[in-house]
């Protein structure tokens, strides 16, 4: 009887060294899992008084050049980038995209990152040209 009691301490106190354990790498493991959009420019969900020529996209990890992209779709779902987006040399965390001049409305950027350690994330945001102020 008092083997067996022994046993139980012992699997107890295997569970309590190792449940801190298990949580510490689930959460570094959990931390380092995909690039994240840290800013863009326009911002998501920004009206801005003139239109952009090209919208950047900032992530907190590397990007992989070949499998990164992004494009910019009118709210009448045309595609209104000249499909030139790329990782930038000077900055392996910036995404670019250069636009084709772009009328008032509402307008959604997408893009699709693979970041260096091997994760991909897909999402997108919007913005708003505003129109021009009349006098």
């Amino acid at each position: 009887m008092r083997s067996c009691a022994r046993a139980v301490a012992g699997r107890r106190g295997n569970a309590i060294v190792l449940a801190p354990l298990a949580a510490l790498l689930l959460f570094a493991a959990s931390g380092h899992a995909h690039a994240v959009l840290v800013r863009s420019a326009p911002a998501a969900r920004a009206a801005v008084a003139t239109a952009p020529d090209r919208v950047l996209l900032w992530f907190n990890e590397r990007l992989e050049p070949a499998y990164s992209s992004a494009s910019v779709w009118s709210a009448a779902g045309a595609q209104v980038d000249r499909k030139d987006a790329r990782v930038e040399q000077e900055d392996p965390k910036r995404l670019s995209v250069t636009l084709a001049p772009l009328a008032p409305g509402a307008y959604t950027v997408r893009y699709r990152v693979l970041s260096v350690d091997g994760h991909i994330v897909e999402s997108s945001f919007s913005f708003t040209v505003r129109p021009a102020a009349t006098r």
